[in-house]
């Protein structure tokens, strides 16, 4: 590929690519946390490569194509894209705590997440509220949406796995911060799986509105539940979350049962797309978006475990964790042809 068709193509780069960097990461720590320590540490050298590459070609993009960087931070269905940046920085960050305990390393991508939270979650939703042209509710919002609580929910995960991990008086600072940032996320799926829902419903769905950040809809409540798993396991360090612990016990479980609704709904949409629709199926970015949830539902089923004893759900990870790794590696291997395809003359 010349300088020329590689700066042409920065144009049109997904705001939703760092969505590999999320399924990567996830991957791995569940790999990890079920005894695949070889599997984990080598898909997070691969994760911190991927990383640095997509922050150089974002910069670059900016850069060189500010218009395209703006125009997609605008768009209804494009600009929650950007909010996998902070997802991304946020699971590496739960990676380097997980399988090497680098807290200094952590911290600063745990800084990272939170400025670009703050910038792109502000950022977006008022431009998305003030601008004048929009689209209808079936043509602006997809599962794509649900990637702003995936954001929120991977700091809240950051946040408690670092707090168990450093002393006070800033374990209960950082525990109090995870806890928000936690019932927050709630509060943003239920508002916004509320209108994904309505359009669902009520208005015509074609195969190819069915879209892989769909998988969100499922994902976005298995990193709820990881998150609300760690800080039931943190209750005995902090005060208001020993009082809380029954709530916070009732809503994990209450996310965990509507991640695992939306499985079975998502495989029977996803044949009616595919084999009864024929929509083909071909490498899109956007697929990294359906690999992440299924690893989070093996990691956060593997913490819930943990936190609530509950025995008897044990073989549930290890079964999805498979599904999880077929799915990364069908993803990687359509980047892989994709990136090596001969550029169109």
């Amino acid at each position: 590929m010349s300088f020329v068709n590689f700066r042409a193509g920065l144009a049109g780069l997904s705001p939703a690519y760092f969505g590999m960097v999320m399924a990567t990461g996830i991957v791995s720590i569940a790999a990890h946390l079920l005894g695949l320590a070889w599997l984990a540490r080598g898909l997070y050298l691969l994760n911190c490569a991927f990383y640095a590459a997509l922050w150089a070609l974002y910069l670059l993009r900016l850069w060189w194509h500010p218009r395209a960087f703006f125009q997609d931070l605008f768009d209804h269905l494009r600009g929650p894209g950007y909010f996998t940046s902070i997802a991304a920085s946020g699971v590496l960050g739960s990676q380097t705590v997980v399988l090497y305990g680098w807290l200094s390393a952590a911290f600063a991508l745990w800084c990272v997440a939170i400025a670009l939270w703050l910038g792109f979650t502000y950022a977006i939703f008022t431009i998305l509220t003030v601008k004048e042209a929009k689209p209808p509710l079936d043509r602006g919002i997809n599962g794509g949406w649900l990637l702003a609580v995936v954001a929120t929910q991977s700091i809240a995960v950051l946040s408690a796995l670092l707090a168990a991990r450093i002393g006070q008086p800033h374990k209960l600072e950082l525990n109090f911060f995870a806890l928000s940032m936690w019932l927050w996320g709630g509060m943003l799926y239920i508002w916004m799986m509320s209108l994904i829902f309505y359009r669902y419903t009520f208005f015509p769905f074609q195969p190819g509105d069915l879209s892989p950040p769909y998988w969100i809809n499922m994902g976005a409540m298995a990193i709820s539940t990881l998150a609300g798993s760690l800080l039931i396991v943190n209750a005995p360090d902090a005060p208001f979350l020993e009082s809380l612990r029954p709530f916070i016990k009732g809503f994990t479980i209450f996310y965990w049962a509507t991640g695992t609704w939306w499985i079975p709904m998502l495989l029977v949409l996803g044949v009616w797309r595919h084999i009864y629709r024929r929509f083909p199926l071909q490498y899109d970015p956007l697929y990294w978006g359906a690999v992440f949830p299924l690893g989070m539902y093996a990691a956060s089923t593997h913490e819930l475990i943990v936190a609530l004893d509950l025995g008897f759900l044990v073989p549930l990870p290890k079964i999805v964790f498979a599904v999880a790794l077929a799915a990364w590696l069908t993803a990687f291997v359509g980047w892989l042809r994709a990136l090596l395809r001969p550029a169109p003359p």
